[in-house]
Formats: structure tokens, sequence, C-alpha cells
């Protein structure tokens, strides 16, 4: 994939592997975001809410058909730069959120979230819609709900020259712990109950 910049994407090798984590049944070493999308379905199937991860726009340029049956992407470029990863609706709300997932231990680099996404979150915000994100630190098996408006504050230090990341115990503070469970795999609606409905 190439980005809109022009850039070539890397293709993961076999040493950006991510780490396996502890063999529990919590987390069977599943990304953050199969655990929403497997969330997301289980919601859907339970008839709790709507929320689908949104589609990247892709503009297909080269194609190889090594068979009739088959077509393999030479080259494609994003045709725009993504928003967020999540959107839907829940108890007649608006839902917008990203998933971010991080190896650090000791903070979230802000370099994870763009300029873009703090607008549209921003725009979410100010037409009503809860916006939020959904952090994990995945060395420390631990995943938090952090409403948009406690990021904004951070985005807007750094921009002027502030820290360029969000300190771990902060976001302990100010975020909402996620438990993982089996089915139900990030229930972040128990978090926006508690704090919307």
């Amino acid at each position: 994939m190439n980005y809109p910049n022009g850039k070539k994407g890397r293709s993961p090798s076999p040493g950006n592997k991510r780490p396996q984590s502890k063999p529990d049944f919590s987390n069977r070493g599943m990304t953050l975001e199969e655990d929403i999308n497997q969330t997301n379905k289980a919601y859907l199937e339970l008839n709790r809410a709507v929320i689908h991860k949104k589609p990247t726009p892709v503009q297909i340029v080269n194609v190889d058909f090594p068979k009739r049956s088959a077509a393999v992407i030479k080259e494609a470029y994003f045709k725009q730069a993504s928003t967020t990863d999540y959107n839907g609706i829940y108890k007649g709300r608006y839902i917008d959120f990203e998933a971010k997932e991080t190896k650090n231990k000791t903070s979230f680099p802000l370099a994870n979230v763009h300029q873009h996404q703090i607008d549209h979150m921003k725009q979410v915000c100010e037409h009503g819609g809860i916006c939020f994100l959904i952090i994990r630190f995945s060395t420390l098996e631990e995943t938090y709900f952090l409403e948009a408006e406690k990021l904004f504050p951070y985005w807007e230090r750094q921009k002027d020259g502030g820290r360029k990341s969000i300190p771990y115990q902060e976001i302990v503070t100010k975020g909402y712990i996620i438990s993982l469970k089996y089915h139900i795999r990030v229930d972040y609606l128990h978090v926006l109950d508690d704090l919307y409905f």
C-alpha cells in the first residue's frame, strides 16, 4: 500500500511480529483491532449496538492476474487520509472512536494520532457525538478508554512545544480501564453506560 504522500507502506516482516502475550484466556495474542472487531460483532448479535470498522478508501493502480480466478494487487494508494477507526450508534447516540496500541510501558506517544483525526474528533464532539480513544498498552496487557475531550489538551500542549506523549499514570487516572472478557473482549459499552447513560 502507498500513502497519500506518495510514500510506500512497509510490509510486515517476520521480525516485526507483535509479541505473544501471557497464555491466559483473556488475551490470546489478539491485536486490539481483532478484539474490538469481535466485540462489535457480539454487540450486533446481541442487538446492543451497531458499530463497524470504517473501510479505508483505496485506489488500485496495478493488478496482476496470475490465474483467471485470482487477482493480485501489486500497487495501491490510499485515496484520502482516514478519520477514525470505528463509528456507529448506541442508545440513539452517534459513537466514533479510534483504537491505538502501543508497546510503550510508560506513556502513550501522540505520534500515534494525526492532526486530521484530531480535527475529526473535535467535529464529532461539537455536534454532540460521543468520541473517544481505546488505548492498549500491549506489554502491560491493559486497555483504557479515554474520552476525546481529555486527549485534546495533550495534543495542543505538544503543538506548543510540550511533551509529545501522555504519561501512562495520567491515562490510568483520567481514563477508564476496560477489563478483557471472553465473549465481549473489550466491553467499552460498559464505560459508555457509566459516563453517558
